[in-house]
């Protein structure tokens, strides 16, 4: 703007009016922060200073901020359950709580609302780093968390992340240091507290523990000690647990500081809380008879919602394949570990909002998730312990709804497991099966498995991994690996034949062990009692039958390969499609040992062995045609066959020595020397090239004879011997023989002499003298 402008002089003319506005305009803001700030520590007195009514229901009566409870109503969460009214006001004092609550109670909002509500009051800043850590054993409970947090919490100004595997590592740095609140898995944030440069916890104000016994038992207890070392001691630290195992006591005082117990009568037990509305049922069947039932389930249950554990990623696989190609009549999902990221949500998502389906899922679907009206939840594979059990079914029964649980039990695990749960306060009850609903599908899976080979090879890995899970249990009294039916599990799964597996047959060889020495140990007491009786005769017939026993053994005949046995023989059964290539390539595990593969012995020349040059070389040679077939020695050859089926190649070359001694040479042909016959015709063709000869000179002397006379020749003369007549035989070329065709040459003109027209005889009369002596006579006349 100039300075002549007009619109300069009201500016002048009037400062005091726009200084009044302008400190019109300071002043609210600077209510507004003082205002904020008294909030914030009005606040701080009011929860520290909170004691909860007995009949506390809604989040409006607790000392929270405006945001969170607005966050919360925006959400529709209004009143709270009770171990969020028993918690929150424990923990929003700021200290350490040890919490257990049956499954679908609301743990989740019992530590987000603190969370935001602690570094709310601490005035927590971007600059700030990060404030807040919560630690989820899946990926898919901490993408449930963080779900929740971003509902409630928009109305902060806190920034938000998740970090969890399967996701791109390089785009998870780039964001982390700037987050103030974290959730994560503990893999992938261990990884970044020992790889990521920058990325620190030393201001940490809130641990978080979600599901801790399912982070113990899955391995990462030695990860959690790494993460706790990481950081602060001076923190406030939140741990929740469906179940108190020893081992989450452990952590407990390792981590926390004076903890609250909430939720738990006996803090030095383990406890177990099971939702109230859920019914319990187990039916007892064989394990072959396992996946019938479920197909009968399934076609009877069409319009309800399913979730069925089983106990390894494999089975969850082969079921899912199986029961796909089948065409049940109701959608099908599956859920495991072994799935990519993306395809681990789009299934957890489709699940959530699905009115009717059935999900094959592992024990990664049995911590924390809320997957809404869900109806049933079958146990195929029997947990491994009561707080596994407590975890799967809780799936369901979610805070006030109702549910229902199978499990199904092998005779083998029906009274080990009424035992173990029963000590946990858990009462199954025992219901039968309608077998008239229940159909055999051995058949149909027998026949996908001979028709696809993919088929048949996840049944091979589904048959090892079950007994491996059933091999790696605790508790033995239940599981009991050696009494499974194995040969009649695998033609369940319309398997040929029980693949061999190692830690099945040492685990046999160690029975049979166990059994000879109970039987050695009662042969030896009956011995003794036989001898103090002085029964001896008896005890040589016996000793006589044992070593007939020993000696039959070794010699015992080998298993006779039956009709399946042939018919899968037929296929090569490792050759994978491309799409079981995706799905495997990513899983990787140490299964493969378990199964033991028979290779055939072929009898191989040894050569010396290359070195890696040498194959390398031979390796680009090989992606060459022309230089592949000079390593194979050549293309393909083709060969006639003679009379007798002897083969041989089409331009076969024979030995010189042969061909000179025995064929006569060049002019030889089989049978040894000429014959006959080909001297003879090669005389003839000498004899007429000679006739021809003579002919012509006796044509040419008989033309200069006549010439000679004087005469003119017109013809030949019909009194000759020789009338000039020449055979076609001698003068067209011959058509049979290549010798004569060869050799033919058309006969050359006759001479004619000279004489008879530049020199003529003056006696002799000729064509002139008529002429002159004609136009004589013209002349008289005239």
């Amino acid at each position: 703007m100039t300075a002549g402008m007009p619109a300069a002089g009201p500016s002048r003319r009037n400062p005091p009016k726009k200084s009044k506005k302008g400190a019109s305009a300071i002043r609210p803001a600077k209510a507004k922060k003082l205002s904020e700030k008294q909030q914030k520590e009005t606040l701080e007195r009011e929860a520290q200073a909170y004691v909860a009514p007995e009949g506390l229901k809604t989040f409006a009566e607790l000392p929270i901020s405006e945001p969170t409870k607005r966050g919360l109503k925006k959400a529709f969460f209004v009143d709270m359950t009770d171990i969020q009214a028993q918690s929150l006001p424990v923990s929003l004092k700021g200290k350490d709580v040890l919490g257990a609550a049956r499954t679908g109670s609301g743990k989740t909002l019992s530590f987000l609302v603190p969370v935001l509500e602690i570094l709310y009051r601490r005035k927590w800043g971007p600059t700030d780093g990060l404030g807040a850590l919560i630690i989820s054993p899946t990926r898919e409970l901490a993408i449930q968390i963080f779900e929740v947090l971003r509902s409630i919490g928009g109305l902060h100004t806190f920034s938000a992340g998740l970090v969890i595997g399967g996701k791109n590592l390089k785009d998870e740095r780039d964001r982390l240091s700037k987050m103030n609140i974290l959730v994560a898995t503990p893999g992938r944030l261990l990884q970044h507290m020992d790889q990521t440069v920058g990325f620190e916890a030393d201001n940490l104000q809130v641990l978080v523990l979600d599901e801790a016994d399912r982070i113990l038992d899955m391995g990462f207890s030695r990860t959690l000690s790494a993460l706790l070392s990481h950081l602060p001691k001076s923190r406030q630290t939140l741990l929740f647990s469906a179940t108190q195992t020893d081992s989450v006591n452990d952590l407990a005082r390792l981590s926390l500081k004076d903890p609250v117990h909430i939720g738990i009568g006996d803090t030095g037990s383990s406890s177990t809380v099971i939702p109230p509305n859920l019914e319990h049922h187990y039916l007892s069947c064989t394990l072959d008879q396992k996946l019938s039932i479920l197909w009968g389930f399934i076609k009877t249950h069409l319009q309800s919602k399913t979730l069925v554990f089983l106990s390894s990623c494999k089975q969850v696989r082969f079921v899912f394949e199986t029961f796909c190609k089948m065409h049940p009549g109701v959608p099908l999902l599956h859920l495991h570990g072994k799935l990519r990221q993306t395809a681990r949500l789009a299934m957890y998502t489709k699940f959530t909002q699905a009115a009717h389906a059935v999900l094959f899922a592992t024990d990664v679907a049995a911590r924390g998730l809320d997957f809404p009206r869900v109806d049933w939840v079958l146990q195929v594979d029997a947990p491994e312990d009561a707080e596994t059990y407590v975890h799967r079914v809780g799936r369901t029964a979610r805070y006030e709804s109702k549910g229902k649980a199978l499990m199904f039990l092998m005779p083998s695990e029906e009274e080990g497991m009424k035992d173990a749960l029963a000590r946990k306060g858990v009462e199954v009850q025992k219901i039968k099966a309608k077998m008239s609903k229940v159909q055999s599908i051995e058949n149909q899976l027998q026949n996908l498995c001979f028709q696809d080979p993919e088929i048949k090879y996840l049944g091979q890995r589904a048959f090892v991994s079950y007994l491996r899970s059933i091999h790696l249990h605790k508790d033995k009294s239940i599981f009991k690996l050696t009494e499974l039916p194995a040969e009649r599990f695998a033609e369940s799964l319309g398997l040929p034949g029980a693949p061999k597996i190692k830690f099945l047959t040492k685990e046999m060889a160690k029975q049979k062990k166990k059994q000879e020495k109970a039987a050695a140990a009662n042969a030896e007491e009956d011995s003794d009692e036989e001898e103090d009786s002085g029964d001896e005769g008896d005890l040589h017939d016996s000793s006589d039958e044992e070593a007939g026993e020993e000696e039959e053994e070794p010699t015992k005949p080998k298993a006779v390969r039956t009709k399946y046995d042939r018919m899968f023989e037929r296929k090569n059964q490792t050759v994978l499609s491309e799409h079981y290539s995706k799905l495997i390539d990513n899983d990787v595990d140490d299964d493969d040992d378990f199964i033991t593969l028979k290779r055939a012995d072929h009898d191989l020349d040894e050569d010396e062995p290359e070195t890696s040059e040498q194959s390398k070389r031979k390796q680009r040679m090989m992606a060459s045609k022309a230089k592949r077939a000079m390593l194979t020695g050549g293309l393909g050859k083709k060969l006639i066959f003679d009379d007798e089926g002897k083969p041989h190649e089409l331009y076969e070359m024979e030995d010189a020595d042969t061909w000179i001694n025995e064929k006569g040479g060049i002019r030889g042909v089989e049978g040894g020397g000429a014959p006959a016959a080909n001297v003879r015709d090669k005389e003839e063709a000498k004899e007429k090239k000679r006739e021809k000869k003579r002919k012509r000179k006796e044509r040419e002397k008989a033309e200069a004879g006549v010439a000679g006379e004087g005469a003119m020749v017109l013809g030949p003369d019909e009194d000759a011997d020789d009338d000039g007549y020449v055979e076609p035989e001698f003068d067209l070329p011959p058509s049979d023989s290549d010798d004569d065709r060869e050799t033919w040459a058309p006969p050359p003109p006759a001479k004619r002499s000279k004489t008879a027209h530049t020199r003529p005889d003056p006696g002799i009369r000729t064509v002139e003298d008529d002429e002159e002596l004609a136009l004589r006579l013209l002349g008289r006349r005239s």
